[in-house]
């Protein structure tokens, strides 16, 4: 669900690429790239998940016949919390209602939740599954709000339920209503106006002293396809954090995204709001990740940003390969 997202295009190339038989579903239909050339494994339906039927849902789900259905669809950024609840909350529950009707065994549902479900989390240290979320956005909550109809499901014995929530995704494809997307994009103009004998612009941005977890969408793909195919008793019913266990000031990555674009761009930074509705830091304990999936990241920053930049930016920029040193933490250890 969600196939022509962000992170829908990255997870079905994924599970065909382990010769799953995968059936997209989205609001698009097909993603890019996708038809004969992806081989009799892929398929799609274009429906409209947010105003969709049950029926409709139902529909499509005895269609395809799935053993494992993975929600990659809802609302983030652009979206007041009316649409961030239908795409969110409502959303999840009629997915876990036509899935229960379905005939045989529980299907495998993985739900991707996210960090802004925690809050604040852990001031210090890792915030590990146990934490009690306290989300401050709509987002947040939300997202929370389908994070507890997939456990619901779960307990109720409907759904194979298990949710991984996601640290901040990063890679090639993040869309520009993010920070991410939105300084890639302004690097990519402007690389094309220097390009063209003109002047380059200020990039101007939100307050950037926040440390966020950030992890690859490679390695979100793989931990979904781990959290797909885990034995049922490790994982129904878990919420099982995905990120990289580091806290990275954003002033420093966006930093890092300039520098290895090559285009020398000024930052204009606002001054930090007297009230924030955000949190200051946000870092995810990973060990429930390693423990029940055999999951850990494997991509380094540099090379989430390079597949970013590579994305919109002309291809005879230079390739910088100065390491990444920018984490305010080591990765959250064991415990949880």
């Amino acid at each position: 669900m969600g196939s022509s997202g962000f992170l829908g295009r990255g997870l079905g190339a994924a599970f065909a690429a382990r010769g799953a038989r995968v059936h997209g579903v989205s609001r698009g239909g097909p993603p890019p790239g996708a038809g004969p050339s992806s081989g009799r494994t892929t398929t799609a339906t274009c429906l409209d998940l947010l105003t969709a039927a049950s029926g409709e849902l139902r529909a499509a789900f005895s269609a395809a016949r799935p053993d494992v259905v993975v929600n990659a669809a809802g609302r983030a950024w652009r979206a007041d919390e009316a649409e961030m609840n239908a795409g969110n909350a409502v959303l999840v529950e009629r997915v876990v209602t036509a899935l229960a009707e379905l005939p045989g065994p529980p299907v495998r549902l993985v739900q991707l939740g996210s960090v802004h479900e925690y809050g604040a989390g852990d001031p210090a240290g890792g915030t590990g599954e146990r934490h009690d979320p306290d989300p401050v956005t709509p987002y947040g909550r939300t997202k929370l709000l389908g994070t507890r109809a997939v456990l619901r499901g779960a307990r109720e014995g409907s759904v194979e339920g298990v949710v991984l929530r996601l640290a901040n995704v990063i890679g090639a494809g993040v869309p520009e209503g993010s920070l991410f997307g939105r300084v890639a994009a302004h690097l990519g103009a402007s690389a094309a106006a220097r390009a063209r004998g003109e002047q380059v612009t200020a990039l101007r941005l939100p307050p950037l002293r926040a440390a966020r977890d950030l992890v690859d969408a490679r390695d979100v793909a793989d931990a979904v396809v781990a959290a797909a195919s885990a034995p049922s008793a490790a994982v129904t019913g878990q919420v099982i954090n995905v990120g990289r266990g580091e806290a990275v000031v954003m002033r420093a990555l966006i930093d890092r995204m300039i520098a290895l674009s090559g285009v020398d761009v000024p930052v204009t930074e606002a001054a930090e709001a007297p009230a924030r509705t955000d949190v200051a830091r946000q870092c995810l304990d990973i060990s429930r990740a390693r423990r029940l999936l055999g999951w850990s990241p494997s991509r380094g920053l540099d090379d989430s940003l390079r597949d970013l930049l590579a994305s919109v930016l002309p291809p005879e920029r230079p390739s910088h390969s100065t390491p990444l040193g920018i984490t305010a933490a080591s990765p959250a250890g064991e415990g949880n």
